[in-house]
């Protein structure tokens, strides 16, 4: 198969979809890989070194557009992108389209299969391919946090771990999964005072079994959601349905509430925002102020630190491209029903049923494209 990996066009998007290893694996396979120049320059990874792997170079990514049948990519296709896909050529990146119709629009009209590293399953349940980066994000969420509670960036001017004598900071988990867990680690490892809260009582008895008194666990009911909102300093929102848009778990009026400066992280904001007041940023603009509290919702805030990124997410990722080029997708989701839970949009179909519910469109089942 003829596989092809643009430069990234995001706002401060530089990981990229193969790093020269992988493009290695698919050389080694049989199969030519196109490579945009300087796709992953601005990370250390060299033209090169893409050479080197096997990869063939091309100066313009509608060079690379036009030559291949599978696009690896990193983020979503951009406007400009989408306008480049054909009929029948497989797009396996991050799509996250409940919240976006623009986007699932311009998939639809261009007949493409595309293929969601976030709905994509794993054999002991999870979503594997999406668990890198929510590693990645959840780390990150805490550290911006921490950065954005300093007076110069808009924040109440608290340190978030406190110093001998003067109490840290307040922190707000919502969502005990993969971001939590990890803004948990990071929150704590910093000197936090750190509250988790979740529906799963089970998964809270996994992290007090863990973390002991140094985290305080509460199920997640609408009234205890309200009050810690309220006393916390910092909240971080890590909520996830599986491919559809996130639930709006802190409304308008607990964010006119909240604490002067305090700040919120909203890590669903790919999916829409578990924050009623969130609206996506950009690296280059991050946060924006409501009701005297900041907001950072970076829809690619792993693409900050994105070396570490491109090397986690092509872990995770690698398996099933290979699949995809070895196979077809077609052959490739006959044998695996995990990737088959990744096709969100195939030949002019919505596929993924969070996504024709989030967008009230008809929803065909993959089964009956293969």
């Amino acid at each position: 198969m003829r596989v092809g990996v643009p430069k990234e066009i995001k706002n401060h998007e530089y990981r990229v979809g193969l790093t020269p290893a992988s493009v290695r694996e698919f050389a080694a396979r049989g199969h030519e890989v196109f490579v945009q120049s300087g796709a992953g320059a601005s990370i250390g990874l060299a033209d090169e070194h893409y050479a080197a792997a096997g990869a063939t170079l091309l100066k313009e990514a509608a060079e690379v557009f036009a030559r291949a049948e599978m696009i690896v990519k990193v983020k979503e296709p951009q406007p400009a992108e989408c306008a480049m896909l054909r009929e029948g050529q497989i797009l396996y990146t991050y799509l996250h389209l409940a919240p976006d119709p623009e986007q699932t629009a311009a998939l639809l009209r261009s007949g493409a299969i595309c293929i969601a590293y976030e709905t994509i399953t794993g054999p002991q349940g999870g979503l594997p391919l999406l668990a890198p980066m929510s590693e990645v994000a959840g780390r990150m969420s805490i550290q911006a946090g921490a950065a954005h509670l300093e007076k110069s960036k808009g924040g109440m001017g608290v340190l978030l771990g406190g110093v001998p004598g003067v109490e840290p900071a307040h922190v707000l988990i919502i969502g005990a999964g993969v971001v939590g867990t990890h803004a948990l680690q990071m929150a704590v490892g910093m000197g936090a005072r750190v509250t988790v809260l979740d529906k799963n009582v089970e998964r809270l008895r996994q992290l007090d079994l863990v973390f002991g008194n140094r985290i305080k666990t509460l199920y997640s009911s609408a009234q205890a959601l309200e009050e810690k909102v309220l006393e916390s300093d910092l909240v971080i929102g890590g909520v996830l349905i599986p491919g559809a848009a996130a639930p709006k778990l802190v409304t308008r009026p607990m964010v006119r509430c909240m604490k002067k400066g305090a700040v919120l992280v909203d890590v669903a904001i790919d999916q829409g925002g578990c924050f009623e007041t969130s609206h996506p940023t950009t690296h280059a603009e991050p946060t924006f102020v409501v009701d005297d509290v900041v907001h950072y919702c970076v829809a690619n805030m792993p693409g900050a630190v994105a070396r570490t990124s491109t090397f986690a997410l092509n872990n995770a990722t690698i398996g099933h491209g290979l699949a995809l080029a070895d196979l077809g997708w077609q052959q490739a989701m006959r044998e695996s029903p995990h990737l088959k839970a990744g096709l969100n949009v195939a030949a002019g179909k919505v596929t993924c049923a969070p996504v024709a519910a989030a967008l009230n469109l008809p929803m065909t089942h993959a089964d009956t494209l293969l």
